[in-house]
């Protein structure tokens, strides 16, 4: 009697199980369908994280001190070039003063935007030269900035740190190929740009993207922006 009695009750047990059973497959697949789904449609694009830019401590066009830790929050745009760089040399610098003449056009939700020009010839290009070239070139120095460091030191940062190799030749002249570089708020480095020189629309294009980012990395948003990152979300060049 006790066994008869006892067999509806395993079977309402089983079907429970079974709808346990159900419910967590239930509950998995829909992160799991979401993650396909963000991967195939990928409702937005990000700027890689290509690593953390390098560190550095050079002197500016007046001969102060710059690190930087000094450009910590602000999201800057690095050339490197040297002043006397002429035909066939690429210079770079041209490209600086299309970005500083757009900037203001730019929504950057307060995010400041700086530019940096790095020199790759310091025992020619000293202070002096530096802010006299400067001049010429129109340069706001409440966003763009000149520097320079030892031969040493620049080697180090722009070979080592940001993968721009150069050489000086017997007559004292660098040659080098054209490249930016885009580094964040928190030190990454975000974009190189390399053969040849980016177009504005590309610059501007990065620009809002990491605004757009830095403005959604707080609550549930930053895990969207993660989720770019992790599957690879990037706009097309």
């Amino acid at each position: 009697m006790s066994v008869t009695s006892s067999y509806p009750a395993q079977q309402n047990a089983g079907q429970g199980n079974r709808k346990l059973i159900a419910l967590w497959l239930g509950l998995l697949a829909i992160p799991l369908a979401a993650v396909v789904l963000f991967a195939v449609v990928q409702p937005i694009k990000v700027v890689p994280r290509i690593g953390l830019a390098p560190g550095f401590i050079f002197s500016d066009k007046n001969g102060n001190r710059l690190t930087n830790e000094d450009l910590r929050g602000k999201l800057v745009l690095y050339n490197f070039t040297t002043t006397s760089c002429t035909s066939p040399c690429t210079d770079t610098s041209s490209t600086m003063q299309a970005v500083q003449a757009m900037l203001p056009e730019l929504e950057t939700e307060g995010i400041p935007v700086h530019l940096l020009t790095v020199s790759l010839d310091p025992e020619r290009d000293t202070p002096q030269v530096l802010s006299a070239y400067a001049e010429r070139l129109g340069a706001d120095p409440e966003i763009w900035q000149f520097a320079s460091g030892t031969p040493e030191r620049v080697k180090q940062v722009v070979g080592g740190g940001f993968g721009l190799y150069y050489e000086t030749g017997t007559d004292g002249d660098v040659v080098f190929a054209p490249m930016l570089a885009l580094v964040d708020g928190n030190g990454i480095l975000r974009a190189r740009y390399k053969n040849g020189l980016p177009d504005m629309e590309t610059i501007r294009r990065d620009i809002g993207l990491i605004v757009d980012e830095v403005r959604s990395s707080d609550g549930a948003g930053s895990l969207v922006y993660e989720a770019a990152h992790l599957f690879l979300c990037y706009p097309k060049n």
